[in-house]
């Protein structure tokens, strides 16, 4: 004969697993920086993941736009200027600079 936890228990540590995964998930969200300078996007370096944070730092002389043709996010970035935005699904992201159309670039999200 096996013993078994009541079921309020097995809920609560059910409830704890999740938590704690939970935090586990939210721990490997990871800043990405993008430059944009010279009338270009720079390239992500590394692999994007869905909650991680991508910023875009201006080092060009001219006001530039992180603009995502989804219209997940939209950013100014006058120059020597910094925006952010956190990455909330997967897939393939394309953005422009509405002020600079020849700008484009994109990002390939993973989950």
């Amino acid at each position: 004969m096996t013993a078994r936890a009541p079921k309020a228990a097995r809920g609560v540590i059910a409830i704890c697993a999740i938590s704690l995964a939970s935090l586990a998930w939210g721990a490997e969200s990871r800043i990405h920086v993008i430059d944009v300078d010279g009338l270009a996007f720079g390239p992500a370096s590394e692999v994007l993941h869905v909650n991680d944070i991508v910023e875009w730092v201006n080092q060009d002389m001219f006001r530039h736009t992180v603009t995502a043709s989804d219209g997940s996010f939209d950013i100014d970035l006058p120059t020597g200027g910094k925006g952010r935005t956190t990455l909330r699904q997967a897939g393939v992201v394309s953005y422009f600079c509405r002020f600079h159309p020849g700008m484009k670039d994109r990002l390939e999200v993973a989950p």
